[in-house]
């Protein structure tokens, strides 16, 4: 990657908020609130995780005829929000940041959370000077960020081949793809490497490793 970098573009959860190990207690405690048995650890968990989230609750065994999607996301945001700010940022992140900063390179983050909540949980991390937007969703449902992105792309009048897609998941492949952009994904978040690496992007163990890419 020798051409010129104009803009930065960041998944949340994951990739920045190390809440990876919050989200295999969340589940556990949704899936043991509704009856259910099973369990899921760190490995398992990583193995189901996909977009849209719809289709992970799926793969976990929720029983959408007996549960609706819409009541187990709710619960699953109480479960979670209160604890999110707690989390921190993973192991990296702001090396990346900083060095991206000292660049001056424009960062944004693209996330598939509510953007109320991204709001939220980026002033309580204290990184909000880093961006200059916040692109979330409309709901909690995150079924994909790919319109987002895109209409975010189409307004920005930056020539997407010069901007570069971070983040921790297939979708954010997906994401970067319907973009135009460039991608590299971090094998340290919600979706382990050996998936990742299916897409054909480059995929680094953390985020701080990034900027060696460049």
């Amino acid at each position: 990657m020798k051409q010129p970098l104009d803009l930065i573009l960041w998944d949340w959860n994951g990739t920045l908020l190390d809440d990876l190990d919050l989200c295999v207690n969340c589940l556990n405690t949704l899936l043991h609130d509704f009856g259910y048995s099973q369990q899921y650890n760190l490995e398992q968990y990583r193995e189901i995780f996909c977009f849209p989230i719809q289709d992970y609750y799926i793969r976990a065994g929720f029983d959408f005829t007996k549960h609706p999607f819409s009541v187990l996301a709710e619960h699953y945001m109480e479960l979670y929000m209160p604890r999110a700010e707690k989390c921190g940022l993973v192991p990296g992140a702001h090396e990346a940041l900083d060095t991206f900063c000292a660049m001056e390179i424009p960062q944004v983050v693209l996330s598939a959370s509510a953007l109320p909540n991204l709001q939220l949980q980026v002033a309580q991390q204290g990184v909000g000077s880093y961006f200059t937007e916040l692109l979330g969703l409309s709901d909690i449902y995150a079924a994909s960020k790919i319109d987002v992105g895109t209409a975010f792309m189409r307004k920005a009048n930056i020539d997407p081949a010069h901007a570069l897609m971070l983040g921790d998941s297939v979708h954010d492949a997906e994401v970067a793809a319907a973009m135009g952009t460039r991608c590299i994904l971090i094998a340290a978040g919600h979706q382990p490497r050996h998936i990742l690496e299916t897409t054909g992007y480059p995929v680094v163990d953390s985020a701080n490793q990034v900027p060696l890419l460049l």
